[in-house]
Parts: structure tokens; C-alpha cells; sequence
């Protein structure tokens, strides 16, 4: 059935974007924020594609229809009115939408392009997509920002300006726009708040911390990868995509390579790995998890893929064990295991004069991005027998703290 003014003015937004459907590839996307969205979708040479028209009322329905017919017009005389539309109207979203299927989708991983897409599709679009974007202006930003600053997520108000800034900037490259008006912003927003991850750092309550460990009763995969977060304190997406691949017991070093480490300009593909030397403790550990997951591709897989081994540990499922242990979100998180490794590494060199480690031994523990290369490279390969040294202290220390 064909749609009506009326029906299109009064579609709700529901829990998840729809479609109404309008014929001849014509629809309206409604998404969850109320945003209406005019879409066509049309064969080019056996395969789909969609057509962007622009933002309901700015398009009323008839112009939406004109749009198609215009589309279907195109395609019969052998064009693709996509290609034909975006050389005729650059707008931002078109020229978005460019910028991140060539700068976003082959270099970031999912979880940041999904954030990304759906910032660009919930924040952004809505207020500038159909705009061209060399016209862009200070003031069309601001008016997009300031409803951002009145809920208070100053953060996501922030990152919302950095992606625009990102793609007025590649339109300037691209000789689509004159200038990024994005900097004309700079200091308009509140400084970002930054929050520390919460973390035990105190010797009695770590203490308590390690019988809870010890004493977790639900999962031995899950208790192996706390001991294995405390004994080794990398980044808790590292832990969950831990590879037996990686791990070499003979030389007890894990190897995780540059790729799958925190994303940053400074770490390449072609970058050395990431070295973590394996305490005895450590070791014991993993002697521990193979007889369960030795089988498979992932040290700590899913609960559900246990039997295969092909798929990582939720990202939830330290934190939900931590809370079932009793520690709440402002006492203690998965990325804690660093700070408190951290900050008792630290105190011990300062307070014994007898420990060999130094402190670009710790950041360099810690994966700390070193931005001086040569430095950098100097650290990996003359840093590794001091954190042997530091890596089975820490882990002495904490089975004293046990006892």
C-alpha cells in the first residue's frame, strides 16, 4: 500500500529502526530517535544498492517520489543514479558515508566502526547529512553539539566534533570543501572528564581479592582468566583474544601481535609483537586451562564455544565475575588488574633500592606506547630481562600476599 502525508507524519519511532514502504523501491527508514530517513533501493548490475533522498519533512513525500522517479529515469537510460547523485550533491552524509567506507572499515576494528557508523547515523546525519558539505558552518555544528551539552555527555559532544572534523577534512583533500569549519570550535566544548579505571591497589584488600579468585566457584575457564588478568595485567580485550597459537610454554613468553594490540598511530601491522615473559605462577595457569581449552584457537573461549575453542570470552564476563564476587563498579573493573599492578611495581622500585626493574620496564609491561621509535624498538629488545625479573616478583609478591 502505497504511503500517505499522514502516515508518514505520524510514524513513531520503535525500539529498533523500520521501514515503510512507499513502492517502486521507494521507503522511509524510522529510527529509534525519531530520525525519518527517504531511501530507495534499486538493482545496478545484480547487485543492491541503496539511494539516500534526505531527512523527512525537509523532503516531503512527493518530493521523495519526484527524487525516484528521477532515479528510476537514470537507470533506464543504463546510469547509476548513485554515482550520478553524489557528483551532483556532495553532502556531508554523502561524502561521510566515503570517508568511512575507505578510512574506517579497512583500518579499525568492529567495535570502534560500529560506534562510529552509528554516531554518524544517530547524532550527525540528522542535523547536517543533507547539508553540502562545503557549506558546512561553525554555527550548523554548534546547534548539532549544544543538545549533546545540555544532557551532560560531554564526552560523546567531543567525540561527535572529532568525527566531523575527520570528514570536512578529508573533503578538503578531496577538493569537496574549502576549509574544515570544525576548527573554528576548538575549546567551545567542556573539558572532558577523565575517569581513572577502578582498581584495588591496597596489599590487604588485593590480598582478599586472590581468595576470591581462588574460591570462585562457577567456571574454571573464567577463574583461570582473572588469575591470568592479575598475573600479567594486559588489556582486557588481549586477555579474552589470548591465542595457544601465541603462547609458547618452552620459552614462557605470550607474543601478541601489533595488530591486535590497543589501536594507535603509532602500531603498525609490520611492528614487533607485544612480549609478555610468563611468571612460573603464570605458567601454571595456562598448564591448567589447556587441559579445558588446549583443543581449541582461544586460551579463555566463550562458555558457549567451549567445545570448539572459536570464539573469545564475552566481554562482559570478568566483570560480571567481579560483581558476583562482591566488588562493585567503583572498586573494581577488568582493566584494574593494570592500575594495581602498576602502582605496587612503582612503590616497590622507589622503596627498595634492590629491585632492578626501571620504570620504562613497567610502561613497557604495561604497553604504553613509546613515541619516540628508536626508543621504542631499544626498549623491546633490552627491557625483556628486567621484566623477566619484575614479572616473577610481582607474582611471588601477590601468592605472599595470599598467604
Amino acid at each position: 500500500m502505497a504511503l500517505t502525508d499522514v502516515l508518514v507524519r505520524q510514524a513513531k519511532p520503535k525500539d529498533k529502526s523500520y521501514k515503510l514502504v512507499d513502492g517502486r523501491g521507494l521507503f522511509l527508514l524510522i529510527m529509534p530517535t525519531g530520525a525519518k530517513y527517504w531511501r530507495m533501493r534499486y538493482s545496478w548490475k545484480g547487485k543492491e544498492n541503496t539511494l539516500a533522498f534526505g531527512v523527512y519533512p525537509d523532503i516531503s513525500l512527493r518530493d521523495a517520489r519526484l527524487k525516484r522517479d528521477e532515479a528510476r529515469l537514470a537507470l533506464a537510460q543504463g546510469v547509476n543514479p548513485k554515482v550520478e547523485k553524489a557528483l551532483v550533491e556532495l553532502t556531508f552524509e554523502v561524502v561521510a558515508r566515503e570517508w568511512y567506507e575507505k578510512h574506517m572499515l579497512p583500518t579499525k576494528a568492529p567495535t570502534h566502526t560500529a560506534m562510529i557508523i552509528s554516531q554518524l547515523e544517530r547524532l550527525i546525519f540528522p542535523h547536517i547529512g543533507i547539508l553540502p558539505v562545503n557549506e558546512v558552518k561553525p554555527k550548523d555544528l554548534i546547534s548539532m553539539l549544544k543538545p549533546l551539552e545540555a544532557r551532560g555527555v560531554i564526552e560523546t559532544a567531543h567525540r561527535v566534533l572529532q568525527i566531523c572534523g575527520q570528514v570536512l577534512r578529508y573533503a578538503v583533500a578531496r577538493g569537496h570543501a574549502e576549509h574544515d569549519s570544525s576548527a573554528a570550535l576548538r575549546g567551545a566544548l567542556p573539558p572532558r572528564l577523565h575517569k581513572h579505571h577502578a582498581s584495588i591497589t591496597e596489599p590487604r584488600k588485593i590480598a582478599g581479592l586472590i581468595r576470591a579468585i581462588d574460591s570462585f566457584p562457577d567456571s574454571a575457564t573464567v577463574q583461570c582468566a582473572l588469575r591470568f588478568s592479575m598475573l600479567t595485567f594486559q588489556r582486557p580485550g588481549e586477555i579474552r583474544h589470548a591465542e595457544w597459537a601465541e603462547i609458547n610454554l618452552s620459552t614462557a613468553e605470550w607474543r601478541i601481535s601489533a595488530e591486535k594490540m590497543k589501536k594507535t598511530k603509532e602500531k603498525k601491522k609490520n611492528d614487533p609483537p607485544h612480549i609478555v615473559p610468563l611468571s612460573r605462577q603464570a605458567l601454571e595457569v595456562l598448564q591448567r586451562i589447556r587441559e579445558f581449552t588446549g583443543h581449541g584457537r582461544y586460551v579463555f573461549p566463550s562458555i558457549r564455544a567451549i567445545v570448539h575453542g572459536n570464539m573469545p570470552m564475552s566481554e562482559a564476563t570478568i566483570v560480571v565475575a567481579l560483581r558476583r564476587m562482591g566488588y562493585g563498579k567503583e572498586e573494581m573493573c577488568a582493566h584494574g588488574f593494570r592500575t594495581m599492578a602498576s602502582t605496587n611495581l612503582n612503590e616497590a622500585r622507589k622503596t627498595d633500592g634492590s629491585r632492578m626493574w626501571s620504570e620504562d620496564a613497567i610502561e613497557r609491561q604495561l604497553a604504553h606506547v613509546e613515541h619516540n621509535k628508536v626508543r621504542s624498538a631499544y626498549n623491546q629488545a633490552e627491557n625483556l630481562p628486567e621484566r623477566r625479573e619484575m614479572m616473577q616478583w610481582y607474582a611471588d609478591w601477590l601468592d605472599s600476599l595470599r598467604e
